[in-house]
């Protein structure tokens, strides 16, 4: 008879017991004693034999176990070895498939690890330690590894047995009382029996692995954190050195070539030196040089990221970060290897901006008490005090188009228009995201005020900005980017309050132009909204439809944004677009929002749906590739909420800067008191400065006067200068005080209205024409801000502060 029934084995355990082998045909099936170890299974035919004489042994790991009815089942190698076994009863015979399924999976691990381990070297004595490290964690993944495989062959074996007591539960209750019922009965308790085992097994393995999970959950974690922030380090390392290495090429391309007797050996004997250091980009992206060979002692990093030498790490640098097109550029090398050259020892400080600002005061306002008498005025003839705005201007608004402007980077080496397009679309887009919070209304420019964004060593561009006019308010930009695009805009502002919300109209078109592929894109802004104006938390919407023109081939991209709708099923904020060819043949869609992501699908095949929509025609159904992402908004830095939910570039805009002008925004006081907290201050000189700005307008409508009636101005100045000038004539030539009250810091209507000359201002870095695109009055940048910035020369400024 068998042996008493042992318990199941947990993995890897030795099984030991008695089962029923097939010998052959005369002898049938004999009695032999089977041990189950290290993945081998042994049989005897004594128990005594176990210490000499082994009578067959089968590897687990390359087995095939088959059962064929209640008893019997089969374990084969795949030919030369077969074990026809029976066991005593189907439990021992379950608890034997158990045992040889969990014996099976640790083998076949323990031959694959012996395997791989067999095809990695020897890690080198100086890393020992992490090594070491290294190894516990394979150790301890490979223990929670064969726990998975056990949980998963216990799953399957629950399912098998669950079904067979399943189906003796199905036949117990077709049968009818007689002899056959006490063996249905005695079947269905073997299979419970059969199927409580398994569980058994299953719970075991399951509390093994969450044992091993606690115990080492916790070194994992910190394991973890110091690999993010090792991560993080080495981010900002390779950031720094990309940065380095962007300065370092723009001033080798400035730099004048030395002389052939003073330029090195080695290059000139490989080639000629170009006889200027500024290649165009076409000539970068077609050429390739060779690095150095002898790279490796220059790459080194500084233990001080606020400075670098632009020398002995050029080669470097380059051959670590590589050029924009993967290549080395000749200039560096020979920079790198001309110990003699001027700049090999120059000291270049890297620039770290603030990414802080002072927290927001808590200041409580009665807006309703400024606003009730407002109602239907444009906002520029509204009074408002700073406690409304935020501590920058509309002219560093404005600049914050540029956040994204890697959209444009990316969008200027495409080589199709229709792609190119899809770029320029999600740089559209992604200039409403930093309004989705920004509910303070930014400081309206004086008239003359400038503002410069200068990334050039960090991103490449550099932007201006302008109040060229101040009734109505308009603003001028220009960026241009060394990776060969233009932006440049006129915006005016047209804003209406109609009680529970401010829309705001931006009037003018964007221009942006790729060098390379001569393609010029223009479109218009949407209407943004401002809700709960009286009552309520402000909220910002933005609502319309843009559409964008390649000048150049004809493409269009029409985009839509959906105003918000408490009843609609749409995400909120959602955008949607069609980029079409001339032939109006759609090649891209465009979905996402406007404060998130946008994404582009590659249109297959197009056809005509036949829903109807809002407007009555019928909606055109796209089939698309899948989707492909363009753009995702940067998250907000810690804090946000306290710093007038301003972006990282946004924290940096008024940042004060050497070597500005003196109509930057960065030295207007009255937005620098209230970035300090100082807003009583601040709302004061506000009051000067709109003050100055009258005096200012009512002088250059004066002298506009003289020369349009010189015999007139000459009796109003002898009027002036009489001591026995009369009230009335000071009424008539001055604004009354009740005017002073309604007219602000943007606006002197009243004055405009009184003379019959219009304001002579004349921008300062800008020109206005006839835009000869759109055909529309515009303001074009003429130059020479940026050289009057490097001689330092300001004279020509007005004093505007």
């Amino acid at each position: 008879m068998s042996e008493p029934k042992a318990p199941t084995p947990a993995p890897g355990d030795t099984y030991k017991g008695w089962l029923f082998k097939w010998t052959n045909y005369i002898k049938g099936y004999q009695r032999r004693w089977f041990v189950l170890s290290n993945g081998l299974l042994s049989y005897y035919r004594t128990q005594a034999e176990m210490g000499h004489t082994c009578r067959g042994t089968i590897n687990l790991a390359t087995a095939n176990i088959a059962v064929e009815d209640s008893c019997n089942f089969v374990i084969s190698n795949g030919g030369t070895q077969t074990y026809h076994l029976k066991a005593s009863s189907e439990v021992e015979r379950q608890r034997w498939i158990t045992a040889l399924e969990l014996a099976k999976a640790k083998a076949f691990r323990m031959q694959a690890e012996s395997d791989d381990s067999g095809d990695e070297s020897t890690p080198p004595a100086a890393g020992q330690g992490g090594g070491a490290r290294n190894s516990e964690v394979q150790s301890t993944l490979r223990t929670l590894g064969s726990k998975v495989e056990d949980l998963s062959t216990c799953n399957d074996l629950i399912a098998k047995h669950g079904s067979a007591l399943q189906r003796s539960l199905s036949e117990l209750e077709g049968v009818r009382l007689g002899g056959e019922t006490s063996e249905k009965i005695r079947q269905v308790t073997e299979r419970a029996t059969l199927f409580r085992i398994t569980s058994n097994a299953m719970i075991n393995a399951c509390r093994d692995f969450l044992a091993l999970a606690q115990a080492h959950s916790k070194r994992w974690q910190k394991a973890l954190q110091a690999e993010r922030e090792q991560r993080v380090r080495l981010e900002e390392t390779l950031e720094q050195l990309a940065k380095q290495h962007n300065h370092l090429e723009r001033a080798f391309r400035g730099a004048t070539v030395l002389p052939p007797s003073q330029s090195n050996p080695a290059i000139d004997s490989k080639g000629s030196v170009p006889g200027k250091g500024d290649a165009s980009d076409e000539d970068e992206e077609n050429e390739f040089f060779d690095a150095c060979e002898d790279v490796q002692e220059f790459i080194t990093v500084p233990a001080d990221p606020k400075y670098h030498r632009s020398g002995s790490n050029v080669s470097g640098i380059s051959s670590e970060m590589g050029m924009d097109d993967g290549t080395t550029s000749l200039d560096e090398q020979s920079m790198a290897s001309n110990p003699e050259s001027p700049q090999s020892q120059e000291v270049v400080p890297v620039r770290k901006r603030r990414t802080r600002i002072p927290d927001k005061p808590n200041y409580s306002l009665n807006l309703w008490s400024i606003m009730k008498n407002c109602i239907g005025k444009e906002l520029s003839k509204i009074p408002m005090p700073v406690n409304f705005n935020e501590p920058l201007s509309m002219l560093q608004r404005l600049s914050e188009d540029l956040e994204y402007y890697e959209l444009l980077d990316r969008g200027a080496k495409c080589q199709s228009s229709l792609e190119q397009m899809c770029y320029v679309a999600a740089f559209t887009v992604s200039s409403y995201s930093t309004t989705v919070h920004r509910t303070g209304k930014p400081f309206n420019p004086l008239l003359g005020e400038t503002f410069e964004l200068d990334r050039l060593q960090e991103s490449g561009y550099r932007s201006l900005c302008e109040q060229v006019s101040h009734h109505p308010p308009a603003a001028a930009h220009h960026a241009i980017s060394e990776r060969g695009w233009t932006l440049r805009q006129e915006i005016a502002l047209a804003s209406k309050f109609r009680g529970k919300y401010l829309s705001i109209m931006p009037l003018g078109s964007i221009h942006c132009i790729f060098e390379k592929s001569n393609n010029h894109y223009t479109w218009k802004k949407v209407t943004t909204t401002v809700h709960n104006i009286i009552v309520g938390k402000l909220w910002i919407d933005q609502s319309g439809e843009i559409d964008i023109v390649n000048h150049r081939t004809g493409d269009r991209c029409h985009l839509k944004f959906a105003p918000y709708s408490y009843f609609s099923r749409d995400v909120a904020r959602k955008v949607t677009g069609v980029v079409t060819d001339k032939d109006g043949k759609a090649h891209y869609v465009l979905s996402g929002t406007w404060d998130e992501k946008m994404e582009c699908s590659r249109v297959m095949q197009s056809s005509r749906g036949g829903e109807n929509g809002a407007d009555g025609r019928q909606k055109t159904v796209y089939q698309t590739l899948k989707a492909k992402e363009l753009w995702r908004k940067t998250p907000l830095p810690e804090g946000a909420e306290n710093m007038y939910y301003f972006s990282t570039l946004a924290l940096t805009l008024n940042e004060p800067e050497e070597g500005v002008a003196p109509t930057d925004s960065r030295k207007r006081p009255d937005q620098r008191l209230m970035e300090q907290g100082r807003w009583e201050e601040a709302n004061a000189e506000k009051q000067r400065l709109e003050e100055k700005q009258r005096t200012a307008r009512r002088e250059r409508e004066r002298e506009a006067n003289r020369s349009a009636n010189p015999e007139e101005a000459l009796i109003e100045d002898s009027i002036s200068d009489s001591p026995l000038k009369t009230e009335e004539v000071e009424i008539a030539t001055e604004p009354s005080e009740t005017t002073d009250k309604t007219d602000t810091d943007e606006t002197s209507s009243d004055l405009s209205l009184s003379s019959g000359h219009q304001d002579s201002y004349k921008a300062m870095w800008f020109d206005r024409c006839v835009d000869p695109m759109t055909g529309e009055p515009t303001h074009i940048y003429r130059g020479g801000y940026w050289e009057t910035k490097e001689q330092g020369n300001w004279d020509s400024c007005p004093d505007i502060f």
